[in-house]
């Protein structure tokens, strides 16, 4: 299938990988900053292929994974109260929170639906005028212009009986913590393609010319990655640091206007908590105060639940990179995709759910079963 076959051409791919291996000289850490694209290097392999001194490294891309706990023990809360529909994308409902999951709600009779678009969530409230129907928006800088349109088009059609749940995070400001950290040795970034196909890659230039370290917006698929790799390293041995756009043909510098226009108007920026991870300045979005009224944290005085971590979930040293899901004594035991103890295991794009899916350890015991 064109467009999609020629980005997973195996000759091409050992042509990168030759090439890799005649450009590195030495060790390199890169950092991919999105989850599927690690979902893509651990699934494919192509971290085990690599020449045996670079080294990649999974950052906190997974925007479930990123939640705060206290997001999901929020959310958890609003969704047990008999009067709301609670609505969500598939993923968080097996977030585990404190003392549950949104799917543990549901099971209990509480009304908590999936939904695959915000606007489908505003659909279902101007069709339940007598429930208060609340959408639960997460990710990254991604699925914040949809979040944006649905609480546009709920204050324009007056649908009041609409709100949101933010917990919005920026990518950014995380690198910008990641290269702050005391223990930190990256050297390199993938920054995520779909990201910079809405924001573009104009908040990347000052980070490349504080920390001197390369970027390079890159794809989703086999050969993006190994390309995008390869010019990391590229600039790496030659000692520059740069930003390039491996993901030209869907990426462009000023990124897409009417998306940002759309997270500009409902949107404003502030500090954020992020799972495992903890506060970074100025990384994650709120509502705007004219938009007020669809905030449901206000609307459900839920801004002081506050929550602690399971113990033995090593989730925070996975999401900083500095440790892998291998390295936790629960995973494959205590923490599968069916019994998860935190969020990168249940979440489409986490890392612990990509090494269990592609094996990397043996299967517990009641798998093989």
């Amino acid at each position: 299938m064109k467009y999609l076959d020629e980005y997973r051409d195996p000759v091409l791919a050992r042509q990168l990988l030759d090439e890799l291996r005649a450009t590195a000289t030495r060790s390199w850490a890169i950092m991919e900053v999105c989850g599927g694209q690690t979902h893509t290097l651990v699934r494919q392999g192509i971290d085990e292929l690599l020449p045996a001194g670079i080294r990649m490294i999974h950052g906190p891309g997974c925007p479930v994974c990123v939640t705060p706990l206290e997001m999901i023990d929020q959310a958890v809360h609003i969704a047990a109260r008999p009067e709301v529909i609670f609505t969500s994308y598939g993923d968080m409902l097996r977030v585990p929170g404190s003392s549950g999951d949104l799917l543990g709600v549901k099971a209990r009779g509480g009304d908590v639906r999936v939904v695959y678009s915000p606007l489908d969530a505003v659909a279902v409230a101007r069709d339940n005028p007598d429930r208060e129907v609340v959408f639960f928006a997460v990710g990254f800088e991604t699925t914040a212009p949809a979040n944006a349109m649905a609480v546009l088009h709920a204050a324009a059609t007056g649908v009041g009986n609409f709100s949101v749940l933010v917990s919005h995070v920026l990518v950014p400001p995380a690198i910008t913590a990641i290269l702050d950290a005391p223990d930190n040795h990256v050297q390199g970034f993938l920054a995520a393609g779909h990201v910079c196909a809405v924001m573009g890659w104009t908040e990347y230039e000052p980070i490349v010319a504080k920390y001197r370290v390369p970027i390079v917006v890159t794809g989703f698929e086999p050969l993006d990655l190994l390309e995008g790799i390869l010019m990391v390293v590229r600039q790496l041995e030659s000692g520059r640091a740069d930003l390039q756009n491996q993901y030209s043909r869907a990426v462009r510098r000023s990124g897409n206007t009417a998306a940002r226009e759309a997270i500009r108007r409902v949107f404003r920026v502030g500090e954020r908590d992020w799972r495992g991870i903890g506060t970074i300045p100025a990384s994650g979005l709120r509502l705007a105060p004219e938009f007020a009224t669809h905030d449901a944290q206000q609307r459900f005085a839920v801004s002081d639940v506050r929550s602690a971590e399971d113990t033995d979930c090593i989730a925070g040293d996975i999401l900083r990179g500095t440790a892998v899901p291998t390295d936790c004594p629960a995973y494959g035991t205590r923490c599968t995709p069916r019994t998860p103890l935190g969020a990168p295991m249940v979440s489409s794009e986490g890392t612990c759910a990509a090494y269990y899916t592609a094996g990397r350890r043996p299967l517990p015991l009641e798998v093989v079963r």
